[in-house]
């Protein structure tokens, strides 16, 4: 009987390569040259009108999504963000408020809500669906540490002394500790379409925590180029990003791009990708 090999997460070990996390500016060339990303853009599909909440990284505010804000709104999305101003790490008020957005979208346009998450964002993300499972559709995260081992973050010491300045000065882990984030400790995933994308260039989260291992029926990891910083401006990202959101509600399938998508996506990300999507006897 024909089933769909298990997802499992990157097989990178340790924290991201040093040089990539040199050259994290290079968001600016890649922010620059999304313009030249315009065929692709507008190839991607047009969505049905849902509504979409998109999440900030670690330290960002709604500001840093107003390229994925603006591309949405033209694919006919109704798109949202947050609403609760700087991402500055798990915080009680953003854990209480954010299930009570998703419920709140949900209730008042009548249906279930899309969510996409940029680094941090996307933990909130899954935190979100969580404590709001029949209003969400699905989830993609860019770039987010979702599968954090127990021995702790692998994002360079000065990302995670940064964090520890900021939010808590025990770091992530103290915020990961906390009951309501069980789930996320334990990795449980939720049986709602989600797609990780992650990029080998990342120079702030390693592949191994950008990935998740789940069901093929529900799960995937797409691997894309670029910088952590420039993913939210990102072409191929973007077009990526349209492509999960137009499944359609309880059809979804994973990633098989086609077109000029395909080939772009194959040329950047390595066809290999595929394989883990291949129907396997």
């Amino acid at each position: 009987m024909p089933s769909r090999r298990a997802i499992v997460r990157h097989a990178h070990v340790g924290s991201p390569d040093a040089l990539n996390s040199i050259l994290e500016p290079r968001a600016l060339l890649e922010m620059a040259l999304l313009p030249v990303s315009l065929p692709l853009l507008m190839q991607a599909p047009r969505g049905d009108g849902h509504p979409v909440l998109l999440l900030p990284g670690f330290l960002a505010d709604e500001k840093s999504l107003i390229g994925l804000k603006l591309f949405l709104q033209s694919k006919a999305y109704e798109v949202h963000t947050w609403g609760l101003g700087r991402n500055l790490g798990f915080r009680s008020k953003h854990a209480s408020a954010l299930p009570q957005k998703i419920r709140y979208l949900h209730h008042v346009t009548g249906r279930k809500v899309s969510l996409v998450g940029w680094s941090l964002g996307g933990v909130f993300s899954l935190y979100g669906a969580e404590n709001a499972l029949d209003c969400v559709r699905s989830i993609i995260t860019l770039g987010s540490p979702v599968s954090v081992d127990a021995s702790g973050s692998q994002s360079p010491p000065a990302v995670k002394a940064l964090y520890r300045l900021v939010s808590h000065r025990l770091g992530a882990a103290a915020h990961v500790m906390q009951p309501r984030a069980k789930t996320l400790r334990e990795q449980r995933r939720l049986a709602i379409p989600t797609s990780c994308l992650y990029s080998l260039g990342d120079g702030v989260v390693p592949p191994q925590e950008a990935t998740i291992d789940g069901d093929p029926a529900f799960h995937e990891n797409v691997q894309v180029p670029g910088s952590h910083l420039g993913l939210g401006f990102n072409g191929i990202v973007l077009a990526i990003v349209a492509d999960r959101l137009a499944q359609p509600e309880g059809g979804w399938q994973p990633f098989q791009p086609q077109r000029l998508l395909g080939r772009v996506w194959r040329m950047t990300s390595g066809s290999s990708q595929l394989d883990a999507h291949s129907p396997a006897t």
